[in-house]
């Protein structure tokens, strides 16, 4: 089996050395002093008390590699419509694209059904590029619930988790999803495989929507977010918006929204990725988590005022940081407004 990792980071790094101890023929494509310490000392992986190594292949070139069996993406969702041309390489007649990103994919409405069946979403997929080059009939979804870290170059620290669901975007149980799941089995990943990876996805984008912008314009961590009355109140409204929204086009939440912010809360003095990216000078994935919900709602005339304003108070948090990403509707910096001014005074 052919895997290459799109994105070999650090959720990226620690797929590609559980699959290759699993005997998987790994390839990773990843950039920068990263990039050079794998090619140098491969990948290592701290986990449980112990250092894995995994000698795999590793460039910033993907003609390089050829056609993949499986293409797994582990980019950030606002940094994939950048690189889409670049993974044409990597794909063959049979090749599987597996979307282990943040937020909604751009395959979200593909076998959907219903009046939204084969719509794209602008926010995350500008163009259709990723419709167009990607396809969705090679799409299999996949949720991040591990938390790791590049430590070091080449060098990742495993935090907590081990479970990636996998789903056809059909719900069906294919020979292809079936297979990757039991090669990531046997590297020691929790990989199911669901009938319905909507509601999956839901489920997760339902806390990363309201706590991660929260989280960037306040920096407070989860547990005073869902602790505290104010913030809270925010959190709930916008996860109400976002229910209403998501169960209008199908998707069924085994947990209710009090229990959600709870459940966010327990994991403690944590940090959300937005937060972190935003320390970290980094672009944040506000159009995966945020602005897709609202374009959905636009989509189905449905309002989201709570989600509105939060929106665009962390669209020019990022613009005021310099901190690009995709932004459909990108916020006015204060360097736009200089030929305003200049033209006030004379």
């Amino acid at each position: 089996m052919k895997v290459c990792i799109y994105g070999a980071g650090a959720i990226g790094g620690y797929l590609g050395v559980q699959l290759a101890q699993a005997g998987a023929d790994v390839s990773l494509v990843a950039r920068g002093g990263h990039l050079e310490a794998m090619q140098t000392n491969g990948v290592k992986l701290l986990i449980n008390g112990e250092e894995r190594v995994a000698k795999v292949r590793a460039t910033d070139d993907p003609r390089e590699l050829g056609p993949q069996d499986y293409v797994i993406i582990a980019l950030k969702g606002h940094s994939v419509p950048g690189v889409v041309q670049q993974m044409r390489p990597l794909l063959g007649n049979d090749t599987s694209v597996v979307t282990a990103v943040n937020g909604v994919p751009y395959w979200y409405f593909y076998k959907h059904g219903g009046a939204l069946e084969n719509r794209t979403l602008a926010t995350i997929d500008p163009g259709a590029k990723q419709w167009e080059v990607l396809r969705p009939e090679r799409a299999i979804g996949c949720i991040v619930y591990p938390a790791t870290e590049v430590v070091a170059p080449g060098v990742i620290q495993h935090i907590y988790g081990d479970k990636f669901p996998l789903g056809e975007p059909s719900g069906e149980i294919t020979p292809r999803v079936t297979a990757l799941s039991q090669m990531m089995e046997k590297g020691g990943l929790r990989a199911p495989v669901m009938t319905n990876i909507r509601d999956e996805l839901w489920l997760k984008l339902w806390g990363n929507l309201c706590f991660n912008p929260i989280s960037a314009l306040t920096h407070a961590t989860l547990d005073l977010i869902a602790a505290d009355p104010g913030t809270r109140a925010v959190a709930k409204a916008m996860m109400l918006e976002a229910k209403a929204i998501a169960e209008r086009i199908g998707v069924n939440f085994r947990v209710d929204v009090e229990r959600r912010i709870n459940g966010a809360g327990a994991v403690g003095a944590h940090k959300t990725s937005m937060l972190q990216d935003l320390e970290r000078d980094r672009p944040m994935e506000i159009d995966p988590l945020v602005s897709v919900v609202q374009e959905m709602g636009q989509m189905l005339d449905m309002p989201t005022p709570t989600l509105d304003v939060v929106l665009a108070l962390v669209r020019q948090r990022a613009a005021m940081a310099g901190l690009g990403g995709i932004l459909a509707n990108p916020p006015l910096t204060a360097a736009d407004l200089e030929p305003q001014k200049k033209a006030a005074v004379h």
